[in-house]
C-alpha cells in the first residue's frame, strides 16, 4: 500500500503484476487466433484414414506420443522448452531450464490434456493455423460429455441411487473412450503436420526439359505441344483444401516449409 495524502493506493506484488501479463497476453493470442487463415493438413475426422498405426500409438500411449511431438515441434531443441509451451500460469516456473527433459516427462503424465493443447496451439501459432468449426465440434462435445459425466457422478453420489450409479459409470466410461479417441486424433492431427513441415510427403516435383519445337503442318488437326509437357494436377493428400491465404496475412508456410500443394509458383500450368 502506498499513502499519498492521506490516501492509500493499493500497490500489486510482483506476481500479480506477471498474472496480469500473462493473462494479457493469453487473451491477445486467442484474439490472434481467430484471424488465422490456414487449415490443418488434415481435419480430425481424416486421421485415422491419413495415419491409422500412429493414431493407435497415440490412443494406447498418448503421454508417450505427446513427448515426441512436443520435442519434435521444438525441432529437437530442449532448450527452446517451456513447461506447457508457455500457455499456461507454470510456465516457466518449473525449472525447466535445468532439466527439461524430465520437466517434459513430468507435463505429459501429470497434465496430459494441457500436453496435447499447448503442443497444438505451438503449431497453430507457429504456421498462422485455424481450427475448422468441425474440428471445434469435436472438442467441445469432448468437454461437454466429461462435465456431463461429472455432474452424473456427482448426483448419483448425492442421491444414493443404484441405478443413477450405474448409469454415472457407464457415461464415465464412454467419456474416457471419447477423450482418448479425440486426443489420439489430434496428435495424429499434429504428426502430419509436422511431416508436412519436415518435408516427408515426397520430393517436389521436377521442371522437366522443354522438348525441341516443331513446325507445325497442314496435315495435322492440331499444332504439337510446345514448351513443357502437361503435367498432372497436384493437391494435398487425403483430399483436404490447401489454405487459403489472405492479402497482407504472413506468408505461409515459413522458410524451409514445404508448399501445401502442387504446382509451385512460377510453374506452368
Amino acid at each position: 500500500m502506498a499513502d499519498f495524502d492521506g490516501i492509500e493506493i493499493p500497490i500489486p506484488h510482483c506476481g500479480e503484476l506477471y498474472s496480469m501479463a500473462a493473462s494479457k497476453e493469453s487473451m491477445e493470442k486467442m484474439k490472434l487466433r481467430q484471424s488465422y487463415r490456414n487449415l490443418w493438413h488434415t481435419d480430425l475426422l481424416r486421421t485415422m484414414q491419413a495415419d491409422f498405426p500412429y493414431c493407435c500409438a497415440a490412443f494406447w500411449c498418448g503421454p508417450c506420443v505427446s513427448y515426441l511431438l512436443r520435442k519434435r515441434a521444438l525441432y529437437n531443441d530442449m532448450s527452446r522448452y517451456v513447461c506447457c509451451a508457455g500457455y499456461m500460469p507454470c510456465s516457466g516456473r518449473c525449472g525447466e531450464s535445468r532439466c527439461p527433459e524430465f520437466c517434459l516427462c513430468t507435463e505429459v503424465f501429470l497434465c496430459f490434456g494441457n500436453s496435447v493443447a499447448s503442443t497444438r496451439f505451438l503449431l497453430q501459432d507457429e504456421f498462422n493455423i485455424q481450427t475448422t468449426q468441425c474440428d471445434n465440434c469435436i472438442i467441445g462435445f469432448m468437454f461437454c460429455l466429461q462435465q456431463v459425466a461429472c455432474i452424473f457422478s456427482i448426483v448419483a453420489m448425492i442421491v444414493g441411487s443404484d441405478e443413477l450409479s450405474e448409469a454415472s459409470q457407464i457415461l464415465n466410461c464412454l467419456a474416457d473412450a471419447v477423450y482418448c479417441s479425440v486426443c489420439a486424433c489430434m496428435q495424429t492431427q499434429h504428426k502430419i503436420e509436422m511431416d508436412k513441415r519436415d518435408g516427408k510427403f515426397g520430393p517436389q516435383p521436377v521442371m522437366a526439359v522443354p522438348p525441341v519445337q516443331q513446325m507445325s503442318r497442314i496435315d495435322q488437326p492440331y499444332p504439337p505441344q510446345v514448351g513443357y509437357p502437361p503435367q498432372p494436377s497436384y493437391g494435398q493428400p487425403y483430399g483436404y483444401p490447401p489454405p487459403p491465404h489472405a492479402q497482407g496475412y504472413p506468408p505461409y508456410p515459413p522458410a524451409g516449409y514445404p508448399p501445401a500443394g502442387y504446382p509451385p509458383a512460377g510453374y506452368p500450368k
